[in-house]
């Protein structure tokens, strides 16, 4: 793990989660960890020995030294995350639930994240890296955050860089729904790999099917486009190729956030190995259903061992082929 192969970039915040109650006006006690959809990536990457680095802003207080321990401990790169004295770091609140999403709400207003610019972080000092991995959720915590993501997609992409974009929708993050169409489909038409869930497909583009959903960004020139489709697995489509791929059976689901943060750990991290694109999905598939039988967004992302162990039980309940 030594040369940098995947740099990625947002905001991490502390997480508590309801112990003790299912309605967060009532609950008196939580437990503590750190949130982020593009930290968990990093952790995820990081734990399958893919060398990582995160580049954002935290506060310099308690929350922010929890999140640059929490990462260095796992093996990512924090040498690009600057402290900011002026500003706290975010932090949210998740309920506890027994089936479906967790009620979260967010305290990340004036956050350092928020507060990150181009002056932060100038182009010519950007780490090498062989790949990039974006979200749509900075291009919307900040005008000035999202400035840099995009200078850095486009610096990145003139070297060589390969691009991978989570739409991770966050329509709260936004002024209006039309802006958020738009700019985010502005990163997306960018990337390489595009890994939209089925409902964010058919918000950005209008259209109702996967085929259909896939189809549009492919004319726009994204080579490989997959589209999350929950249980049933996903679908994949470039424009040799188009084929769903089933999921994993799930005994029991504890926490649904961090399944496509895990997904895209699956994807990205066997697209770098040389997988075909069919390995790829699927090993997405699997990091997606190991993540949902785990509490906090992270902590239920394996190591390679781990990976494989679940991957050869859960594609023989499948029925699947995996070598």
């Amino acid at each position: 793990m030594n040369e940098l192969k995947v740099l990625t970039m947002g905001e991490a915040m502390a997480m508590f989660i309801a112990e003790d109650s299912d309605s967060l006006d009532d609950c008196m006690r939580y437990k503590r960890y750190v949130a982020g959809a593009e930290t968990n990536v990093a952790i995820g990457l990081s734990r399958l020995g893919i060398k990582t680095a995160w580049m954002s802003k935290v506060g310099d207080d308690s929350f922010g030294r929890m999140i640059m321990k929490t990462l260095t401990n796992e093996g990512v790169d924090v040498s690009n995350v600057l402290m900011d004295p002026l500003n706290p770091t975010g932090f949210q609140l998740k309920s506890k639930v027994e089936q479906g999403d967790p009620v979260v709400e967010y305290f990340r207003k004036n956050s350092s994240a928020s507060k990150i610019s181009l002056e932060d972080f100038p182009l010519e000092k950007l780490p090498s890296t062989q790949h990039l991995h974006l979200t749509g959720i900075p291009p919307a915590i900040s005008g000035s955050f999202r400035e840099l993501s995009w200078q850095v997609l486009k610096h990145l992409k003139q070297k060589g860089v390969t691009v991978s974009f989570d739409p991770n929708l966050r329509p709260s993050l936004w002024p209006n729904e039309r802006e958020m169409i738009s700019i985010v489909n502005m990163f997306a038409e960018e990337a390489d790999w595009l890994l939209p869930g089925i409902q964010e497909g058919e918000i950005l583009t209008g259209y109702s099917n996967k085929e259909d959903i896939a189809s549009y960004y492919l004319e726009l020139g994204v080579k490989l486009v997959v589209i999350k489709l929950g249980e049933e697995g996903a679908y994949f489509a470039t424009q040799n190729e188009r084929k769903e791929v089933s999921g994993f059976t799930v005994t029991e689901v504890v926490d649904t956030v961090g399944a496509g943060d895990g997904f895209a750990v699956g994807v990205i991290s066997a697209l770098l190995e040389g997988a075909s694109n069919e390995e790829a999905v699927l090993r997405g598939n699997a990091i997606g259903a190991k993540a949902v039988m785990s509490s906090g967004d992270h902590e239920g992302l394996p190591n390679m061992e781990e990976l494989e162990h679940f991957m050869k039980k859960g594609v023989l309940q499948s029925c699947l082929n995996y070598k």
